[in-house]
């Protein structure tokens, strides 16, 4: 028993060290999803807050510019690992109230029927938000290297 113990904690150091390319994976891929649906945003305001207006979103004028630049820059800063877990909690929110107005059917079936709100089409942008939230940007990433920074001159 204590072989197959010893395996497995190898076999789990072993993994953990995919974490950070995996992370800067997921930053890249989806960093650069976020900046090209904000950049699309952006060059298409007036359909987005005709959108957000017949979603009954308060202030969407407002609020169509305030999406498109955070998609777009918060997308380009989740690639960079600059300021990863604020901009995972910005966009995990934008996210959330995208499936709130805009695929509230999907949201409110997450446990009667999980399908109707995985393919949904926050759900990976939300995913991968989250990931950046809870597990951070990874060793690839300026974050770390500010902090390496801040700290050497503490």
């Amino acid at each position: 028993m204590s072989m197959l113990v010893r395996f497995y904690l190898r076999f789990a150091e072993a993994a953990s060290t995919l974490r950070s390319p995996m992370l800067l994976a997921v930053r890249l891929y989806w960093g650069f999803q976020f900046a090209q649906t904000g950049w699309g945003k952006l060059h298409n305001l007036p359909k987005i807050v005709a959108f957000f207006a017949s979603l009954n979103i308060p202030f969407p004028g407002l609020n169509a510019h305030f999406i498109a630049g955070l998609e777009f820059i918060g997308g380009i800063l989740l690639m960079l690992g600059l300021g990863s877990r604020i901009i995972g909690f910005l966009l995990a929110g934008n996210m959330l109230v995208a499936y709130w107005t805009a695929d509230h059917e999907a949201l409110t079936s997450i446990v009667s029927d999980p399908g109707k709100f995985y393919a949904a089409d926050p759900y990976t942008f939300l995913f991968a938000s989250l990931m950046i939230l809870i597990f951070g940007p990874g060793y690839f990433a300026m974050d770390r290297l500010i902090a390496k920074r801040l700290k050497e001159t503490a």
